[in-house]
């Protein structure tokens, strides 16, 4: 195996999703095409790329500049104080490396402003809902609606940072980094990310770093998932999208029968986040 494999993980389990040297190869030229050409329909100047020292953001702002160069691409930093420093840091590395220009946003006063604006009732569920729910969900809108006022003002397409597994499960935010003109990763499952990620030459430190979402005071993805990204990721290649009966997924992933189901539930519950939003078929 190339290098580049053993970077991205020695050994996956319980399933290898990853590409073939010359599939990688042909992967990564078809998502830099699939930039370039997103961004000359829009007919603007570049792209932007929301940095968040994680390993799909950082993938997209190299897909970004193998795209398109680094000068018509602008990075944007959008911090909370919940976000490690670390984060934060290895983002402006990204960006520093790439040689694209980039803006640093706090966003932690904006955000106070919009829930203050609504004086909620106060009970045992609201309370229990409000970091999770309500915190990190308007926290995430008020990056997208930063992410497109400099997007607007530099004359670039907002690139979406949501992988195959993020976006199947619903852990996006609707109007949030659910808002965005495309989303280059979003047929890739999370280990092909980091393999795409290790062939464009990122820091292996970076490329097996645990994912956190940044929105309010949780550990890692995982933890608010449930399961780990390559049982869900096995999952969703095997059943959701392999078709594969679900007691042969939990034994070829090594997962429980619940597990399948628990995720094929996230599946289900978030279509809505993946379409339009529905309108009446006409009456007349």
């Amino acid at each position: 195996m190339p290098q580049l494999y053993k970077q991205t993980q020695d050994e996956i389990e319980p399933l290898d999703l990853r590409f073939s040297t010359d599939e990688l190869e042909a992967q990564v030229n078809h998502l830099a095409e699939f930039i370039r050409a997103q961004v000359d329909t829009a007919d603007v100047d570049g792209a932007l790329v929301a940095l968040s020292g994680g390993i799909d953001s950082t993938t997209i702002a190299h897909l970004a500049v193998e795209a398109l160069g680094s000068d018509s691409v602008h990075g944007i930093l959008l911090p909370k104080e919940v976000n490690e420093d670390a984060n934060m840091s290895d983002a402006e590395q990204v960006a520093e490396d790439l040689g694209i220009t980039y803006d640093v946003l706090e966003i932690d006063p904006i955000v106070d402003a919009v829930l203050n604006a609504y004086d909620a009732d106060s009970d045992d569920e609201s309370e229990g809902d409000w970091e999770g729910r309500y915190v990190g969900n308007t926290s995430a809108r008020v990056r997208m609606t930063l992410n497109y006022l400099v997007a607007n003002y530099e004359d670039k397409l907002v690139l979406g940072t949501g992988n195959r597994a993020e976006l199947a499960t619903g852990y996006v935010t609707k109007y949030g980094d659910g808002g965005v003109d495309c989303n280059p990763l979003g047929n890739l499952y999370k280990q092909q990310v980091r393999q795409v990620a290790a062939s464009l030459g990122v820091d292996e430190e970076l490329v097996q770093k645990t994912p956190t979402g940044g929105m309010v005071d949780y550990d890692t993805d995982e933890e608010e998932f449930g399961v780990d990204y390559d049982t869900l990721d096995a999952v969703l290649a095997l059943h959701v999208d392999g078709g594969v009966p679900a007691t042969a997924t939990a034994r070829l992933a090594d997962a429980s029968l619940d597990d399948v189901e628990y995720i094929v539930e996230m599946c289900e519950q978030s279509k809505h986040k993946r379409t339009p939003p529905e309108t009446p078929t006409p009456h007349y």
